[in-house]
C-alpha cells in the first residue's frame, strides 16, 4: 500500500471564488492581518474580528467545490491517504472527500476560548455570545490565528514520517510549520510533487505549473492508475 499525504491551501479554492492571501482586491487586502487574524486584534476589537469571519464565511456558503477538490475527495477514499488542508472552507467535505484534517481549523465551527468546546457556528457570529457548555462569553472562531499552534500536528507528522508520496497543492510553501513538510517526507525517503500555479520554490522531486482544477484531476488519475 502507497502511503500519501496530501497539503492543500488556498489555490485549492481560488477558482470556486474563495481568495488568497495575495488577491489584489480580495477581502483579506480591506483588513490588517494583525486586527482581524490575531488573538490580540480579537482581544482589541472582537466585533471587528467576528464581522470578518461572518462575511468569509457567507462567501464559503455561497460557494461550490471545483474539480480539484472533487478528485481529492476520490482519492482520499483510496488505503492509505492522509488528506490535510491549509483552508477553513468546507469544500472538501462537500465534494465528499474523508477525514480531512484541518490543521487551520474550520470557519463552520465555533470555539470557546475559556473551555475549549466546539460546536456548529451560527451564519453570523456576535461579540459576547455565551459558549454552550459554560456560558463564558468569549466565544470565536474555531480558526487558528497567526501566533497560535495548527491543529492536529502530531497526527500530521506521523504521516508525514511515514509516506511515500507527498503532494503540496495549490500553497506558497512558506509560512511554517506546514513550510517544513516536503522536507519530512524528504527524510522519510518519500517522492515529492508540487502542483501550483507558480512553483514556488520548494525542494521538490517534481513540480507541475496550472490551475488546480486542470492539474489535480489529471494527477490523481495517475496516483489511482
Amino acid at each position: 500500500m502507497t502511503r500519501i499525504v496530501i497539503l492543500s491551501g488556498a489555490g485549492l479554492s481560488a477558482e470556486s471564488g474563495l481568495g488568497t492571501f495575495r488577491d489584489v482586491d480580495g477581502l483579506w487586502t480591506r483588513y490588517d492581518l494583525n486586527d482581524v487574524a490575531t488573538p490580540g486584534g480579537f482581544a482589541r476589537n472582537p466585533a471587528l474580528v467576528h464581522d470578518f469571519y461572518n462575511a468569509r464565511r457567507a462567501n464559503m456558503r455561497a460557494a461550490r467545490h471545483n474539480m480539484a477538490h472533487s478528485a481529492l475527495a476520490r482519492l482520499s477514499r483510496a488505503p492509505g491517504v492522509t488528506l490535510v488542508t491549509q483552508n477553513i472552507d468546507d469544500l472538501l467535505e462537500r465534494a465528499g472527500a474523508r477525514d480531512v484534517v484541518h490543521m487551520h481549523g474550520r470557519l463552520d465551527r465555533a470555539l470557546c476560548a475559556a473551555c475549549g468546546a466546539r460546536w456548529d457556528a451560527p451564519e453570523a457570529m456576535v461579540p459576547g455570545a455565551p459558549c454552550p457548555e459554560c456560558a463564558d462569553p468569549v466565544t470565536r472562531p474555531d480558526v487558528v490565528w497567526f501566533g497560535e499552534m495548527p491543529y492536529h500536528m502530531d497526527r500530521i507528522e506521523d504521516a508525514l514520517a511515514r509516506c511515500d508520496l507527498f503532494a503540496s497543492i495549490g500553497t506558497s510553501g512558506t509560512v511554517y510549520p506546514a513550510a517544513g513538510f516536503v522536507e519530512l517526507a524528504r527524510m522519510a525517503g518519500a517522492h515529492t510533487v508540487e502542483l501550483n500555479l507558480e512553483a514556488s520554490g520548494g525542494a521538490f522531486d517534481e513540480v507541475r505549473e496550472g490551475p488546480a482544477t486542470a492539474l489535480v484531476p489529471a494527477w490523481v488519475d495517475e496516483v489511482l492508475g
